[in-house]
């Protein structure tokens, strides 16, 4: 079966890796162009795009996916399936090319948590739990037929940064068990409005910069979620004596509070937390504004802070 993969972030790579690693065909990749990245603005190439090329495969960056010449090339490759993993959305021109569809992995248990962030928005909702699910696409993003799901846990402590890690190993075996299904005929596909039962889906939309700004008046536990769900990228911050403050990772404590929220406590030496409505946010890992990343006590060691 000839397979054409579409993909962009090293989430991807670990999910081409794998098919090609359980013997699948894969005759061409299509990833993002090219893009000038750093002070010297040198081409930067996707992660997908380094992988296809380390291992010979043939690759496509479309500028435009309706434009004529890549519509052109992409059906001369004569796919029999085309799969999608953490690319951009596709016209249906594209995706009803190949005669068995167009699959993708998705990193969330749909019909929960469609859109562009899944990860990140699980942790900051505070779920115990997520998945990979892989579909065939259709016009709505999101939407189409679902084809299998894997379940993971996620531990209190678990950033998006591990729940991203998890998710591409796990979606990686569950995309290549979706191929070979495929391949064979051997799927049952189940509609998404099904498994809603009347219930309204939550959503996992882009993340904007004041997305990321921290509310100390918001109680610990939403607090300590958006820490993680933010962390490594695009990272919860707040500001420290008029600089931005990025905070990684953080543990919190429920107590009683008897300063205003925002107020930092800190014996600058070992602790720097920050007041909520029903306790303290102590940061463990930051990044203060101009300065690289660092643990509260190297932080510490540099910095005298007020009390």
């Amino acid at each position: 079966m000839r397979i054409i993969f579409m993909g962009t972030p090293e989430f991807a790579v670990a999910s081409l890796d794998a098919l090609i690693q359980a013997g699948c065909e894969v005759v061409a990749v299509i990833t993002a162009p090219d893009k000038p990245a750093g002070r010297g603005q040198k081409m930067n190439e996707s992660a997908v795009k380094k992988y296809a090329v380390a291992n010979n495969i043939k690759v496509l960056q479309p500028e435009k996916l309706r434009d004529p010449d890549f519509l052109q090339e992409l059906q001369a490759l004569k796919a029999d399936l085309q799969v999608v993993v953490a690319f951009r959305m596709l016209p249906e021109v594209v995706w009803s090319m190949p005669p068995k569809g167009t699959i993708n992995l998705h990193a969330s248990l749909l019909p929960q948590y469609r859109g562009a962030a899944p990860i990140n928005w699980v942790i900051i909702n505070g779920e115990k739990e997520s998945g990979a699910t892989t579909f065939f696409l259709q016009q709505q993003i999101d939407t189409g037929n679902i084809l299998f799901t894997e379940k993971v846990s996620i531990p209190e402590d678990f950033t998006a940064g591990d729940l991203h890690d998890k998710l591409m190993n796990k979606g990686a075996g569950l995309l290549v068990k979706t191929v070979k299904a495929v391949e064979s005929d051997r799927y049952t596909e189940q509609p998404q409005q099904h498994l809603l039962e009347g219930a309204e889906p939550k959503h996992a939309p882009k993340i904007f910069k004041e997305d990321c700004k921290i509310d100390w008046s918001k109680p610990v536990e939403q607090v300590y979620n958006l820490i993680r769900g933010l962390s490594p990228y695009p990272t919860a911050f707040t500001e420290l004596n008029g600089k931005i403050l990025k905070i990684y990772r953080a543990t919190k404590e429920l107590t009683a509070v008897d300063a205003a929220p925002g107020t930092y406590v800190t014996d600058n030496k070992t602790h720097l937390k920050f007041a909520c409505t029903d306790g303290y946010i102590s940061v463990t890992d930051i990044q203060l504004e101009g300065k690289k990343r660092m643990s509260v006590e190297e932080f510490l060691r540099g910095v005298r802070l007020s009390q």
